[in-house]
C-alpha cells in the first residue's frame, strides 16, 4: 500500500483501527519496510472521495506466476485508502502488487515452509527494491513471515471461478463471525 495511501481521518482515537482491532483490542507490530515509505506531506495528499471499492468483474490472472521476496505492512497504514479505494485493513487477506490488476486474487506460498494464503490485490507496491508483493499483517501471519519481515514466495494467479469461490468463502466466514 505504499505510495498511494492518504492519511486516515483524525476524528477520534479509533479512526484508523480496523473493526477486528476495535472488537478485540488487538494490535500488531509495524510492518517491515514501512520506514522506506515516503508518504506525501500534509496538504499534498490525494483525495479518493470518488473511488469505489472494486468487487465486480474479478480479473482472471490464472496465467500469472512470479517468485521473489514478500514483505508486509500493517499498523501505520491501517485505515488509509488503498489504490482500489478500499480502506486498508491489516486483518484482511489483501496485498499490494505493482502490476497485477486491482481486485485480482492470487495464491502466495512461502517457499521456506510451504504455507500458502489467497489474497486480493487492492493496492500498489511494494516500492522497496527487491520485493514483489506486500502482504497485509493477517496474510503475512498466515504464511509465517510476520516475525522475519520478509520471505521468498511464489505467487500464482487464480481464475475468475477460483477467485469468486474465495470471495464467497471470506464473506461467509465474516458473516459467521458476526453471529
Amino acid at each position: 500500500m505504499t505510495g498511494c495511501a492518504v492519511q486516515p481521518p483524525q476524528n477520534g482515537a479509533n479512526a484508523a483501527r480496523s473493526p477486528y482491532a476495535l472488537r478485540t483490542g488487538a494490535g500488531a507490530p509495524l510492518g517491515y519496510g514501512e520506514a522506506a515509505v515516503n508518504l506525501p506531506a500534509a496538504g499534498q495528499t490525494q483525495k479518493f472521495a470518488d473511488a469505489k471499492p472494486i468487487d465486480e468483474n474479478i480479473p482472471d490472472v490464472s496465467g500469472f506466476k512470479q517468485t521473489g521476496r514478500a514483505s508486509w505492512y500493517g499498523k501505520h497504514f491501517n485505515g488509509r485508502r488503498t489504490a482500489s479505494g478500499e480502506r486498508f485493513d491489516m486483518h484482511a487477506m489483501t496485498a499490494a502488487h505493482k502490476t497485477l490488476p486491482l481486485a485480482a486474487y492470487v495464491r502466495v506460498t512461502n517457499t521456506t515452509n510451504n504455507k500458502s494464503v489467497v489474497v486480493k490485490i487492492n493496492d500498489r507496491g511494494p516500492y522497496v527494491r527487491g520485493r514483489v508483493i506486500d502482504l497485509s499483517f493477517a496474510a503475512a501471519r498466515e504464511i509465517g513471515l510476520q516475525s522475519a519481515g520478509t520471505a521468498r514466495v511464489k505467487i500464482e494467479g487464480l481464475t475468475q471461478e477460483e477467485a469468486l469461490a474465495q470471495r464467497q468463502e471470506v464473506v461467509a466466514s465474516a458473516n459467521a463471525q458476526q453471529q
